[in-house]
């Protein structure tokens, strides 16, 4: 079906890319460099140039920029339905887009394929769409990104940010340990209607089991030795805000009932109390596990995970954004050096591509760790790829770093001396690699068993005879 459409954006080239493109799928596209003449026409519609059907528009433009438009047509044209584009796609531009009211958010640069079956939905969606939504402006949030990366997976997750913000919706956040969970309940709630009320978070994996429900629920005096007094709990502390429920698949079976009934109903008794407590709060729930296997176990309850599964959040590990590491690790390495008092650190390009090679298994959390020993450890402003290394806990100059992980293990270190063994022409690596690993693996055993050859063997999984031939000075 054929649509009237607008694009306005004050880049001429991408006016004519996108209106080539829409043309081409049958719509009649007229095109405007700014906000003010498409306001303009808007305000005069002829029969030559009607109101539309669908409108694109920038963001950042000369003038009233694309949220300042975006703004203006909730009055002028409350049913159109627009399509804001941007090369800045952090939450607080994306978020704020959708605060405004746009359908949809396309990132630049973008697929011209794309662009149009993103118009082609939003058409086909508009009959569908409540047109009197609201869309509140609160106050404006702390404009600090909480989220860093321009990766097509950050992309995707601050359009679902930007959505869900708005909606008063129970949210599961699941991924990998390090991954930024709480980031993203943080970015939710500052970009709701909720963000001038209280955030408050709780690691249900860090408090004991008989002092979780006090903190949830909070106590009345005398409800148990040493409840002297009554406490307000996180249920109270976060009423017309937001609560983030941390490792929620911890949680004991008894305290999940409870919860289930907050979410149900709103309404709880303190512990030892008699009077019923009312609150509204949003609940965000983040977990690692596989709460349908829990489910499956008897660990959690069938129906509290539908409560809080309204809407499911895959968080991506690091490994699946690779190319954010730079930006983070810039981000990261200017705070890091601003609060330990060091001068500002850069990565060579060889850092920059070690980093690149590196699997992270302890995700964002992980490389801010780097970040932070090189930004204290490293001896020059700019970081090389030996300053990576010896943060890493990799490499043959390696030292063992106080609390530093050993997920890496040697298989990084494994890679890193093999790259420097290829680009230093050597053909008998295996041979070379083969032999001392079985040398440090024997010798690291017999050093554990006081030198007793038989329960190394054993502790090793190999026969004894194996050992020592193994053992045995090579000719």
């Amino acid at each position: 079906m054929s649509a009237r459409i607008w694009v306005v954006d004050d880049d001429r080239s991408v006016r004519f890319v996108l209106a080539a493109a829409l043309r081409e799928a049958g719509h009649l596209v007229t095109e405007f460099e700014g906000a003010a003449p498409a306001l303009a026409a808007l305000a005069q519609p002829t029969a030559d140039l009607p109101v539309p059907d669908l409108l694109f528009t920038d963001v950042r433009m000369p003038g009233d920029d694309g949220l300042v438009l975006l703004d203006k047509l909730r009055t002028r044209a409350p049913g159109l339905p627009v399509v804001v584009m941007s090369a800045y796609t952090d939450v607080a531009s994306t978020a704020g887009a959708f605060r405004g009211g746009a359908r949809e958010f396309l990132s630049k640069p973008f697929d011209l394929d794309e662009a149009v079956a993103l118009a082609e939905r939003t058409l086909a969606a508009r009959a569908d769409v409540d047109d009197d939504v609201d869309h509140p402006a609160d106050a404006v949030a702390d404009s600090t990104p909480l989220l860093v990366g321009d990766s097509a997976p950050m992309r995707a997750l601050y359009r679902a940010i930007g959505r869900l913000a708005q909606a008063p919706l129970s949210v599961l956040i699941t991924g990998e340990t390090g991954t930024g969970k709480e980031l993203v309940a943080r970015a939710l709630h500052r970009e709701s209607p909720r963000a001038a009320r209280a955030f408050v978070a709780l690691n249900t994996a860090a408090i004991p089991a008989e002092l979780l429900e006090s903190e949830l629920f909070g106590h009345e005096a005398g409800a148990f030795t040493g409840a002297t007094r009554r406490h307000i709990g996180r249920f109270e502390q976060a009423d017309g805000g937001t609560l983030f429920l941390d490792e929620i698949g911890d949680m004991p079976l008894p305290l999940q009932t409870r919860l289930l009934r907050v979410l149900a109903e709103g309404e709880f008794f303190r512990v030892g109390g008699r009077e019923l407590v009312r609150v509204d709060v949003r609940v965000i729930a983040a977990t690692h596990q596989e709460l349908e296997a829990r489910v499956a176990d008897g660990r959690f309850r069938a129906d509290l995970l539908h409560r809080l599964d309204v809407v499911r959040l895959r968080l991506p590990p690091l490994r699946e954004r690779i190319d954010d590491v730079p930006l983070l690790a810039e981000r990261f390495l200017a705070v890091a050096a601003q609060r330990v008092g060091a001068p500002p650190r850069r990565l060579a390009p060889a850092a920059t591509r070690r980093l690149l090679a590196h699997d992270w298994p302890g995700n964002v959390r992980e490389l801010e760790n780097v970040c932070w020993r090189l930004a204290a450890l490293a001896p020059t402003e700019t970081v090389t790829v030996d300053d990576v290394e010896r943060a890493l806990g990799v490499g043959a100059r390696a030292q063992p770093t106080a609390g530093a992980g050993t997920a890496d293990g040697w298989d990084t270190a494994l890679a890193a001396w093999a790259r420097r063994e290829l680009e230093a022409g050597a053909s008998d690596i295996h041979a070379r690699a083969h032999a001392r690993f079985d040398e440090v693996l024997l010798q690291a055993a017999l050093a554990h068993t006081g030198g007793r050859r038989a329960e190394a063997a054993a502790r090793l999984g190999v026969g004894r005879n194996t050992l020592t031939r193994k053992l045995k000075p090579r000719a």
